[in-house]
């Protein structure tokens, strides 16, 4: 038996096969097919537009995928979201749904999209919004190159930003936000109730999230004398709790952490002055909670 799953192909599938790696599934990925390879033989995976995955996913086609919570949405579909995974394509943060205008534009606020004409990739998603802000609009679909649109084209966008960058490039400001996303790992009601298939889905999702758990963090270890045990536990929050054994020379012990990836840089010069020694800080591919 096989669990067929769909692996978003185009902007999430570099930050998505990573992920995978760090959770131990190999992927290899030829240009010249959508079928990966990847070393468990009980996975059977398709590379496919973020954008499509939702309606296979209800559809059967596929068992699982990854998508974004707002192609979820934008499709309609009826599935199984079995876990939030916070990561896109430049890091580990949702991404958003914005309106933006021309920065010289006399549009404010939503309700001035009133008889105007948007372009957007989710048509769907934003006639809903605007729908729900009482906002009567022309939106049409855009095949790509949506921040150029604007003024020339249409009158605003719908786009997808992560850091705003783009938009600021192109001369754009956001007028507000119309989703915030993350991406999802989603199953097929049917599949879902497949004892087989669900468990191995839960596998993965467990070890995806362990992989996520662990992108911020490191580990930290080092040696300490009995009498500097208490000024270097007490040097850093973090290791209020740490893992400590005994060594083998009388009156030392090891100390072992998982700490902030952020605060290492900070707390090693004290944990050194605190007495700790031979400080070693490493990278870690899983954290299970």
């Amino acid at each position: 038996m096989k669990l067929k799953l769909g692996l978003p192909k185009g902007s999430l599938q570099e930050a998505t096969i990573e992920l995978f790696g760090k959770a131990g599934y190999n992927i290899s990925v030829s240009s010249r097919s959508y079928m990966p390879y990847i070393d468990d033989e009980e996975i059977a995976p398709l590379l496919i537009r973020a954008q499509e995955i939702s309606r296979y996913v209800e559809d059967g086609v596929l068992d699982a995928g990854l998508t974004g919570r707002d192609w979820i949405v934008e499709n309609g579909s009826d599935v199984i979201e079995v876990e939030e995974l916070l990561y896109a394509k430049q890091g580990y943060r949702p991404v958003r749904w914005v309106v933006a205008v021309p920065n010289g534009s006399d549009i404010k606020t939503v309700e001035d999209l009133n008889g105007k004409r948007i372009a957007t990739e989710a048509v769907n998603l934003t006639r809903n919004f605007l729908s729900s802000r009482g906002v009567e609009a022309d939106v049409e679909f855009s095949w790509g190159a949506t921040e150029i649109k604007a003024p020339d084209l249409v009158d605003a966008i719908v786009e997808l930003t992560e850091t705003g960058r783009s938009l600021k490039a192109h001369n754009l400001r956001i007028v507000e936000t119309v989703l915030e996303s993350t991406t999802r790992l989603i199953a097929n009601r049917s599949s879902w109730e497949d004892g087989w298939k669900r468990s191995k889905i839960e596998r993965i999702a467990l070890l995806l999230k362990g992989a996520l758990a662990a992108a911020a963090k490191v580990g930290i270890k080092m040696n300490v004398a009995e009498e500097n045990m208490e000024k270097v536990i007490g040097a850093v929050p973090a290791l209020r709790n740490p893992t400590i054994s005994r060594l083998s020379k009388e009156g030392w012990f090891a100390i072992e952490s998982i700490v902030d990836e952020s605060v290492v840089r900070e707390m090693i010069p004290d944990l050194k002055k605190a007495g700790a020694e031979g400080i070693i800080e490493y990278p870690l591919n899983k954290v299970i909670y």
